[in-house]
């Protein structure tokens, strides 16, 4: 995958160097709560994932997981994870706790939206979340997202029956919201 930025950060493959951020990160608590990883999560559950990763691009059918990184240092922040499926594309999001609050969730999916809609052209991104992330449904709606609807009780996770909420974004929408480069 080629590197893209904005000024204060770019999504870029993982590197080895990232493995233990991205294990710190994950095993925090309150990152993990909405997602679906188990804890605890070992320094080799977070190598394997890097190395799953390796020469895997965006677009690609199946999950691929890009490192979100301070421009400047190149320190790990975070995470984005792109299920291709043909034309449509399944959105996750992840952010170290020292990282959030800081508007650079934002910037980052710009950054994504921005490979999904214009590098690669698909027609559509969704994501399925928590309804009780609030940050991230909070995230979804400032990028331009919909709320399409809740499953109530859809899926078991971490011990409980869940709602599941999904937000859609077509190519059309992210167009006319984007402003273009003459």
């Amino acid at each position: 995958m080629p590197r893209a930025a904005l000024s204060r950060l770019m999504l870029r493959p993982f590197t080895r160097a990232d493995a233990p951020a991205l294990c710190a990160y994950r095993n925090d608590p309150a990152v993990a709560r909405y997602q679906g990883w188990n804890l605890p999560y070992a320094l080799a559950d977070a190598e394997a994932l890097i190395t799953q990763m390796q020469g895997r691009t965006l677009g690609q059918d199946g999950w691929t997981q890009v490192a979100f990184a301070d421009a400047t240092s190149g320190k790990l922040l975070g995470d984005f994870a792109v299920r291709g499926m043909g034309q449509q594309a399944e959105l996750g999001v992840t952010l170290a706790p020292t990282a959030q609050g800081r508007g650079l969730a934002s910037e980052g999916l710009r950054l994504v939206l921005g490979q999904i809609f214009g590098s690669l052209g698909l027609h559509r991104v969704y994501a399925s979340i928590d309804p009780r992330n609030q940050a991230a449904a909070a995230l979804l709606l400032r990028a331009g997202f919909r709320h399409e609807g809740t499953t109530r009780q859809s899926y078991w996770h971490r011990g409980e029956w869940t709602d599941d909420a999904t937000y859609g974004l077509l190519y059309s929408e992210w167009q006319a919201q984007t402003p273009q480069e003459k």
